[in-house]
């Protein structure tokens, strides 16, 4: 709950969280912080630890920066797509982009040994409980999921 202060009046509202998040952005390095900034909000009042909702922030953005820097190739004016959505007992971020497929790649690195560069995939196996590689006609969705309890 949260005591807020209006024009002398005190009232305390009870901040829900969030059942459903999406944000669009250009592949330009500069659009991560905004994406960070995104997941923090969302995953605000949800009953995770700071540990836990670091790790699965830098999670997501070890996943953008995936796809900036392999499926763009660094190409500044791509689309990456991040929902995020509240289902029951758990917590899913769908990262999208309409590149060349990468994941097959680093799922492969970051399931054995850890090699240079591959180490953002087992962050993110750290940081949630399921980690999922969907491959499209054109392009890869990441799906993340955290459960609530």
């Amino acid at each position: 709950m949260s005591a807020f202060r209006l024009f002398g009046w005190e009232t305390t509202v009870t901040l829900r969280p969030m059942k459903k998040g999406k944000l669009e952005f250009s592949s330009h390095t500069a659009n991560l912080a905004l994406m960070r900034r995104f997941v923090r909000k969302f995953l605000t009042n949800f009953p995770f630890t700071e540990k836990e909702r670091a790790l699965m922030v830098l999670g997501v953005d070890e996943a953008c920066t995936n796809v900036i820097r392999y499926a763009y190739e660094m190409r500044d004016d791509q689309t990456i797509r991040l929902t995020i959505e509240v289902l029951r007992g758990c917590v899913r971020m769908r990262v999208r982009d309409y590149g060349a497929p990468i994941y097959k790649a680093l799922n492969q690195l970051g399931s054995n040994r850890p090699k240079p560069g591959g180490r953002g995939i087992i962050l993110m196996r750290q940081a949630f409980d399921k980690v999922d590689y969907l491959y499209k006609a054109r392009g890869t969705e990441l799906v993340l999921t955290k459960n609530l309890e």
